[in-house]
């Protein structure tokens, strides 16, 4: 039987490239994404690729314990198991600490870490039965924070400490937890972010260039597989050996 990976955020940018894949790798994927049209999109184009029975796509509400259980369920009665979930979702930010509003901090504070936590809490049960995994996107910026947007690093941050800490609560169940921290990377979400903070970063890139959501994937498929067996707790960075 084929293993079963979950992806929150798996419409596009690094969560699609990772989707890929991993079906590439002879895994069944379960995306999830925030809106109905982006997740039949992706999910379209990713089973003429490799085949309906092969791919789902949901759109739960990530911080809904009662939605992420139906999610699980769903999944699991489809496919038959779920070995990896990867809470790849989030939101960046690069506004100023004065204008902050409360609406953009609840989100960013919703998104970036109350749903990982809500989606490895209602994954246990399923990966206690495969002795599976959990895989979260940290950041470059969880290590030396930013200039501005502070809730961004805070958020990631705060997925470093919850990668560490399952990592040793649910070893005991045989389920590893690990994170990946991208550099600065070809998504949409970077995309978004002001040149004058993205150029002075690439300038101390080693290795030349940034990075392409392929580099993340393959990360995450090393973390998944059992070549990592006897990994756990790690934040791997994966960032062309960015110059902090």
């Amino acid at each position: 039987m084929k293993k079963v990976m979950i992806i929150t955020g798996g419409t596009r940018g690094i969560g699609l490239a990772t989707a890929k894949l991993f079906l590439e790798n002879e895994y069944k994927v379960a995306i999830l994404g925030s809106r109905k049209e982006t997740v039949e999109s992706a999910t379209t184009k990713l089973s003429r690729e490799f085949g309906k029975d092969n791919v789902i796509g949901l759109f739960p509400n990530l911080t809904s314990e009662k939605e992420m259980q139906a999610a699980f369920n769903e999944v699991k009665e489809k496919f038959g198991r779920i070995d990896a979930l990867i809470n790849n979702a989030g939101l960046s930010s690069s506004t100023p600490l004065e204008k902050y509003s409360e609406d953009e901090a609840d989100k960013i504070i919703d998104l970036n870490i109350k749903a990982p936590f809500v989606c490895s809490k209602m994954a246990l049960e399923f990966l206690k039965e495969t002795k599976g995994c959990i895989l979260n996107t940290s950041s470059m910026v969880s290590f030396n924070g930013q200039t501005s947007g502070c809730l961004y690093p805070t958020s990631k941050f705060a997925i470093n400490g919850l990668t560490k800490s399952l990592a040793r609560e649910l070893a005991p169940f045989g389920i590893r937890v690990n994170a990946v921290a991208p550099g600065i990377t070809k998504t949409d979400m970077v995309k978004n972010l002001p040149e004058q903070m993205i150029n002075p970063l690439i300038e101390r890139i080693p290795l030349g260039r940034i990075g392409e959501p392929e580099d993340i994937a393959k990360a995450f498929l090393f973390l998944a597989s059992e070549k990592a067996s006897f990994i756990t707790g790690e934040i791997l960075q994966v960032d062309g050996g960015m110059i902090s």
